[in-house]
């Protein structure tokens, strides 16, 4: 008799094969875990909304480009032209040229992205209509300049969120990180997502690697006063001597001060200090209850006006040098033309303004958010609490360079899972302040979107109608090649807008690094001129370029200004040292204040 067939032995899966089930399986069940313990505490406080009016521009957006069919025909039929031809480099390499130019891009610079050609596809796909779709943005017609300005602003925004390199069924850097480590850092980047929600802001760097007054903020010096807005800081010298005229220094106080107080090859503070200046900085304090009715008048009046008098009163000269940067550059400009309507001019020797804008005309892409949908929004995040969160404004910034400061972390922390790197500025960026809500949306509607400040008598400070026309002031003003905050050709217009004796430096880089860049690094570059012409492009145009960092320029300006050299000032120990005594080590308590 015939022998049955035997029924196919089953085969115990492969010991590897198991254990990559399993780690799958346990990934799959802790991320789920994860999530669900995530979103039971978080669930009602993830805001649903459209803050940004995003989708009302792209509508008017929309209309505005169908209304010339024609132009999108002709857009459409040369993309469909460049699509062809991309494919056909692709099905037949070597017997067809790529549409695409090869640029330089972090976002591809993974080797996988060349090696495999189906991922070397998807690049390119992806640029090439990602130029398309910005072509086309850029050119519809029909809108104002503010209106398409916003457009383009969200295309963009658009176009980069939608990179390939963003998600990890189409990162090949990530698929590879993945199967190698059995998909432990999705796991990984998810408790780093979680965590950075709970925290309300994307955390870029080790932040337990740093601490304020340990390893950053750390130029030795004294707090000698302080008020509801600030704190002065009074650093110790280290020169034998010191130039008579001593530096106030404003910084923002959108941000933390020790932006110039990093490591101590990186400071601008202890670098002054060691040029034979006698250094004071204001640390502005970040907003709360007792600042809830605190304007532009206060800054000025409460804020750089008496810490300027503190200063003059602590060591005994008719005039400080002052320095500006960005929004307290801005403010400057107001207090100047408040001392020189009073008589009182000779109070400030220099002002010296880092990355500071006054006329708001060619403010970049900052204006974009200035308009009724962002007021509507300022006025619901500040319905219940008279400040605005500094993670707010933060992430703002962030998305003038979303490429860099938020897509790049996006990979980094939650696809590829990796450790966060111990980088102090980044550090910094991380450390955000609270800003008064009524002083804020008074300086977006005055001054941002109504550009008052460059109208004479356009704003009234202190009782003061202001007109900075009249500032005669030395000044000397810098502005950042490649800065997205405070671009340099609206920062030039300053020279417009003063009269007296001005000085224009270029620097390489942008909003920080163009301003943080000392000697010893031996970075960048900046342009000068003897000259100052109306137009920026014709001081780009005429301008000598010099290697290295501008501010050995910026001291060979100041010091001839600073009325020969005295004896050292010890922080406390000045002429009114009983009003003035030290209230604690620098860098002081507001500074410490996290959000």
């Amino acid at each position: 008799m015939p022998t049955e067939p035997k029924a196919p032995e089953s085969k115990a899966p492969e010991p590897q094969a198991l254990q990559q089930f399993q780690q799958w399986t346990d990934l799959a069940g802790r991320s789920q875990q994860l999530m669900m313990e995530f979103w039971a505490k978080e669930h009602d406080t993830m805001p649903a909304t459209d803050p940004l009016g995003m989708m009302a521009t792209w509508q008017r957006a929309t209309a505005a480009a169908l209304a010339d069919p024609k132009k999108l025909l002709d857009l459409q039929a040369r993309y469909m032209t460049d699509a062809m031809a991309l494919w056909q480099s692709f099905v037949t390499p070597g017997t067809a040229k790529s549409p695409v130019a090869e640029v330089k891009d972090k976002r591809f610079a993974g080797e996988g992205w060349q090696q495999a050609p189906a991922f070397d596809f998807l690049r390119q796909s992806y640029l090439l209509t990602s130029s398309y779709v910005l072509e086309a943005t850029a050119g519809i017609d029909g809108l104002d300049a503010k209106e398409k300005a916003r457009a383009n602003f969200l295309v963009k925004q658009f176009v980069d969120a939608m990179s390939p390199s963003n998600f990890a069924l189409t990162n090949p850097e990530v698929l590879k990180k993945t199967a190698e480590s059995g998909g432990s850092n999705l796991l990984k980047g998810l408790e780093h997502l979680l965590d950075d929600l709970k925290a309300g802001r994307m955390r870029m760097t080790d932040e337990d690697a740093f601490e304020v007054g340990r390893n950053v903020a750390i130029t030795p010096g004294k707090v000698v006063f302080e008020n509801r807005l600030f704190q002065l800081i009074q650093y110790a010298p280290t020169t034998e001597t010191v130039l008579t005229t001593p530096l106030l220094i404003f910084p923002p106080w959108i941000n933390k001060f020790y932006i110039l107080d990093l490591t101590a090859e990186k400071s601008f503070i202890r670098w002054a200090v060691e040029q034979g200046l006698t250094v004071f900085v204001v640390s502005w304090k970040s907003a709360d209850a007792t600042t809830a009715d605190v304007t532009l008048d206060h800054y000025v009046g409460e804020g750089q006006l008496t810490a300027l008098d503190a200063v003059l009163e602590i060591c005994g000269t008719p005039s400080a040098h002052t320095i500006g940067y960005c929004v307290a550059g801005t403010t400057l400009a107001a207090t100047l033309a408040v001392l020189q309507a009073r008589g009182q001019a000779g109070k400030v020797a220099t002002a010296t303004f880092f990355t500071a804008q006054v006329d708001m005309s060619e403010c970049g892409d900052l204006g974009v958010f200035v308009d009724d949908a962002t007021m509507s929004t300022l006025a619901k995040l500040t319905a219940d609490k008279p400040w605005l969160d500094g993670r707010n404004m933060a992430m703002t910034f962030n998305m003038l360079r979303s490429n860099d400061l938020i897509w790049s972390y996006v990979v980094n922390n939650y696809l590829m899972g990796r450790d966060y790197f111990p980088f102090d500025l980044l550090y910094w960026n991380s450390d955000a302040t609270n800003v008064p809500a009524l002083w804020h949306r008074s300086y977006l509607e005055d001054i941002y979107r109504d550009n008052l400040l460059v109208v004479p008598g356009g704003i009234t400070v202190l009782g003061v109608p202001i007109d900075l026309g009249t500032v005669s002031t030395p000044s000397y003003i810098q502005g950042g090649k490649e800065d997205h905050i405070a671009p340099a050709r609206s920062a030039y217009k300053l020279t417009s807008h003063f009269t007296g004796d001005k000085r224009f430096v270029l620097a390489g880089s942008g909003h920080i690094a163009g301003v943080v860049n000392p000697p010893s690094l031996k970075k960048y570059q900046y342009w000068t001129s003897e000259t100052l012409p109306a137009r920026f492009d014709d001081f780009v145009a005429g301008a000598l370029e010099t290697k290295g960092s501008w501010w050995p320029d910026w001291i060979a300006w100041l010091t001839p200004r600073s009325g020969g050299m005295t004896a050292p000032r010890l922080p406390g120990e000045g002429r009114a040292q009983g009003k003035y005594a030290a209230i604690e080590d620098a860098p002081g308590r507001y500074v410490k204040e996290r959000i």
